[in-house]
């Protein structure tokens, strides 16, 4: 019974906002691994250097659709050669609508990467485990907080770039 109500609120409050969001589709776009050290990375003591690189890319398909493809890119090092590189590229179609040009940028940048990120992250670690190298746990990774630090870079930048005009 509170569920049915729980929903009709929902409801409810969608329809007096109009803000709407549902994810269409989720889908691997791309996935790569190289082991270019080949067997020689199996007889060297595993004290691997690992690096997460992470992008996000927002394609706008149509006036509520949009396909968001987060990047994930593990590097791993044994000393000075690479062992391992693994890619993938998750992507979502996500339909979103009635929400304005700030909560939109919000929303494809930190919800959408929140949602495609556990997808990526399984995939990351099933192809190094069918390379036959240890499992790749990534941690948990805060979009929020990223996209905040990224907000805040645009800004010091844009304010830096009149004074930089003025020099001249």
């Amino acid at each position: 019974m509170a569920e049915e109500h729980n929903q009709e609120a929902a409801a409810a409050a969608e329809e007096q906002t109009g803000q709407q969001f549902a994810v269409q589709r989720l889908y691997v776009k791309d996935i790569s691994f190289e082991a270019p050290m080949g067997a020689e990375a199996f007889t060297k003591q595993w004290q691997p250097a690992v690096n997460q690189e992470l992008g996000n890319k927002v394609n706008k398909l149509d006036d509520n659709n949009y396909e968001v493809t987060l990047t994930i890119t593990v590097t791993v090092k044994l000393g000075e050669e690479t062992a391992f590189l693994a890619e993938v590229h998750q992507a979502g179609i996500f339909a979103i609508a009635g929400l304005d040009e700030q909560q939109l940028t919000h929303v494809l940048n930190t919800m959408c990467p929140n949602i495609l990120f556990p997808y990526a992250r399984e995939a990351i670690d099933n192809i190094v485990g069918k390379g036959s190298f240890p499992a790749l746990m990534l941690p948990p990774v805060n979009f929020d907080a990223l996209f905040a630090q990224a907000v805040q870079q645009q800004q010091q930048q844009a304010g830096e770039a009149p004074a930089e005009d003025t020099a001249h």
